[in-house]
């Protein structure tokens, strides 16, 4: 009898290894979330705060990796209307993203205001010339004044804007030196090839090489708001989403700040 209760349970004991061995080959093995790469193209402006925020939000999302395209916002549209693999675009004005909304190139219901800025006008630091408002650039001593391509880069479109407003444009216009984005206006500056520049308050705050001397009066530009929207042909529209959401969040905004942006309500 003995012997036939241990036989009994050796049996038993190896139905449940065999039992539990099959349950492990039978049972699903957890899927591990499928990792992306999110294209992020956006306003060159953006590059130093959105470069120190992307180690904090891969740390949180460790299936996301952040790729960017830094450019001024009218090429950056053009690219995209071209079809570029943008996930998500942050634009520093609205016109850019308007024209991407008008043909249906951006999910609507994503569009938010993120980010407003100043338009500043800098100096290279070891200038001689006195400058303290914008007026004083249609002195004959200012040779060349470094702006952002009107048509393309939303800095120079403020620019214009306010030495039209203030009626000393037509002046302005033989000193120009264009730039392909409001990061080449400033290097301009910063070299010396310009003895004054328009850029964003938050270029400034960048640059050792030059001197902020004045901020234009904001009712006389267009608002500086930086738009952002994901992509309608992004494949990974909830990743994308997930980092928009993050660039709103309070962590996110605190570092924004320290760079000199403000957050658009």
């Amino acid at each position: 009898m003995k012997r036939r209760r241990v036989l009994a349970f050796l049996s038993g004991l190896l139905a449940t290894l065999m039992l539990a061995i099959g349950v492990r080959f039978i049972l699903p093995t957890p899927a591990k979330a499928q990792s992306v790469t999110l294209l992020i193209a956006a306003a060159a402006s953006l590059q130093d705060a959105l470069e120190e925020l992307d180690p904090m939000f891969e740390r949180a999302n460790r299936d996301i990796t952040i790729n960017y395209n830094f450019a001024a916002s009218g090429p950056l549209q053009q690219q995209i209307e071209q079809g570029a693999p943008v996930d998500l675009f942050i634009s520093a004005a609205a016109r850019q993203m308007n024209t991407l909304q008008e043909r249906n190139l951006i999910v609507s219901n994503t569009r938010r205001n993120l980010l407003t800025n100043n338009l500043v006008l800098v100096v290279p630091r070891n200038s001689t010339l006195q400058l303290s408002g914008f007026r004083q650039l249609t002195n004959p001593r200012v040779r060349h004044i470094s702006i952002g391509e009107p048509r393309s880069v939303p800095a120079g479109q403020y620019a214009e804007e306010l030495f039209t407003n203030l009626g000393i444009l037509d002046q302005l216009q033989s000193k120009f030196v264009l730039g392909n984005s409001v990061r080449n206006v400033l290097a301009s500056v910063e070299s010396g090839n310009a003895d004054a520049g328009v850029v964003y308050t938050t270029d400034a705050r960048i640059a050792d090489q030059v001197q902020q001397v004045a901020t234009a009066p904001s009712n006389l530009h267009s608002p500086i708001v930086y738009p952002m929207a994901v992509i309608a042909t992004s494949r990974n529209q909830e990743a994308t989403r997930t980092y928009a959401r993050f660039l709103s969040s309070s962590q996110a905004q605190a570092v924004f700040r320290r760079y000199g942006f403000g957050i658009a309500s």
